[in-house]
């Protein structure tokens, strides 16, 4: 078991939708435990190493905290910081990475085997708006079994046909493909840079 001084602490926080978010949580002050330190200043000065109780003092003397930064290395390294404005500032930013993230949202479209053109057209325009808008769209017809399994190149044809229709706005991910009783296909976006 590793001792308290070359440890920190994960704490895991669940956000209000349930999402587990963790936080680095160094030793900080009297809870280091190593009898001498290798100190950093506030601006990255280096002091070089001192005594525990030097650099308690050097940080109570300035007004910052004594955070042991790297708690694995031998002996570990502390920086003065003030560690509330620290702890404040990586929450911040946490926050900020996590609003410019966008989740990509896989739309669906179903089509029938036997789809007539004014249909298929109208189901184009609505897979247009979602890739526009950034959306992936998985295109898929369903049940073919029975007799029309024998035709499921005529519903692989509608998929092309399909695509077609679209292709100055979207990309094949994936080409028609039949899988048991349902042939899918996936669209996204053209980069449009």
């Amino acid at each position: 078991m590793l001792g308290a001084d070359r440890v920190f602490y994960l704490l895991l926080c669940f956000n209000k939708i349930g999402r587990v978010k963790t936080i680095k949580e160094y030793l900080i002050n009297n809870q280091i435990r190593a009898s001498e330190v290798r100190l950093l200043g506030a601006e990255g000065e280096q002091f070089g190493l001192v005594s525990l109780e030097e650099a308690l003092k050097i940080a109570d003397e300035q007004g910052y905290d004594l955070v042991n930064i790297s708690p694995t290395t031998s002996p570990p390294v502390c920086k003065l910081m003030n560690y509330g404005k620290y702890k404040f500032d990586e929450q911040k930013k946490e926050k900020d990475a996590r609003k410019k993230q966008k989740a990509t949202e896989i739309k669906g479209m179903e089509l029938s085997m036997r789809i007539e053109d004014h249909d298929m057209q109208f189901k184009a325009k609505q897979v247009r708006k979602f890739l526009q808008s950034g959306e992936k769209v998985r295109v898929v017809i369903k049940k073919v079994r029975g007799r029309l399994a024998a035709y499921a190149n005529q519903g692989i044809d509608n998929m092309n046909k399909f695509y077609e229709m679209l292709s100055d706005v979207c990309e094949m991910e994936q080409k028609p493909l039949l899988s048991g009783t349902i042939i899918t296909m996936m669209l996204i976006p053209k980069n449009t840079k």
